[in-house]
C-alpha cells in the first residue's frame, strides 16, 4: 500500500468520508474491504481480555513448571554427607597424572 491509498481511502471524523468519497462520490476499489465492519472493540476491554488471557496462561505455565519439578525430583536420592575422618575408597583406573610417564611411578 502507499501513502497516498492510505490517505485516500482512510474516514474522517469531520467530513465523515474518505477523501477519495468527496472527489469522485464513489469508494476506492480495492477488491478486498479491509475496514472492519461493525463495532470496534474500545481500548479498555480489549487490555482487560488479554489481561485474562495472559493471567490463565501465567496459572497454567506455573502449573507445568511445578508437575515437571515434582517428576524430576521424586527420582533424586539424598546424597551421604561425609565428614573429616570418613574413610573412602576411589577408582584409580581413568584418573590421568600429567607429567608422569611410566604408569608404575604412581603407585
Amino acid at each position: 500500500m502507499s501513502a497516498d491509498f492510505a490517505i485516500n481511502n482512510k474516514i474522517y471524523l469531520t467530513t465523515k468520508v474518505s477523501p477519495f468519497m468527496a472527489k469522485y462520490r464513489r469508494e476506492l476499489k480495492i477488491g478486498v474491504d479491509l475496514r472492519k465492519k461493525g463495532k470496534m472493540e474500545k481500548a479498555i476491554e480489549f487490555a482487560e481480555r488479554i489481561r485474562k488471557i495472559q493471567k490463565k496462561a501465567g496459572a497454567a505455565l506455573k502449573r507445568v513448571q511445578e508437575e515437571i519439578k515434582w517428576q524430576v525430583n521424586k527420582e533424586w536420592k539424598k546424597a551421604k554427607v561425609w565428614k573429616i575422618g570418613n574413610r573412602l575408597m576411589l577408582s584409580m583406573k581413568d584418573l590421568v597424572f600429567k607429567g608422569r610417564p611410566v604408569k608404575k611411578l604412581v603407585d
